[in-house]
């Protein structure tokens, strides 16, 4: 008998891209479900304590949407809704094993993530195709991925989260 084409989601790929996030610059890893050119965008984001977010939000062509649903499979997740200024004016704690433990994000909402505890895993869905040039459009006073001063914002925004 022919093994059916599926794809599984279970905890030994949940701790390989947690692995690998460890390991990144950037402290996280995708793993992807979809194909580049698909229209819906499924796949894991693990998220390590440190990562940094540049807090952006996402717009499609008038035929699309730019929503994002995200729902924690593994450890625990800071959600920070931000206006055009930079100010945060929400704060949604996601977590495996809480009485959160996922959220739709409608279009055009600025956010930022901050990994709570080490391996967070999530399983996140959002239209595509991806476009890199244009699937993000950031704040723009906040300091590009890699820079010295992202780290003080990680601080900053860890502090909503006690724990």
């Amino acid at each position: 008998m022919e093994t059916p084409p599926i794809k599984r989601l279970n905890q030994e790929l949940l701790d390989a891209v947690a692995e690998k996030a460890q390991s990144r610059p950037r402290l996280r890893q995708n793993h992807d479900f979809h194909e580049a050119p698909e229209k819906v965008q499924r796949f894991l984001n693990a998220l390590q304590p440190g990562t940094y977010v540049r807090p952006h939000r996402h717009l499609r062509a008038p035929d699309g949407n730019g929503f994002e649903f995200f729902l924690v499979l593994q450890g625990v997740l800071g959600m920070l809704i931000l206006d055009e200024q930079g100010q945060v004016i929400h704060t949604e704690r996601i977590e495996a094993q809480g009485p959160t433990r996922g959220v739709e994000l409608a279009e055009g909402n600025f956010h930022t993530l901050i990994a709570l505890e080490p391996n967070t895993v999530m399983f996140e869905l959002k239209e595509g195709p991806y476009q890199p040039s244009t699937d993000k459009d950031f704040l723009p006073m906040f300091p590009a991925e890699g820079m010295s001063e992202a780290q003080h914002w990680v601080s900053k925004w860890q502090s909503y989260f006690p724990l």
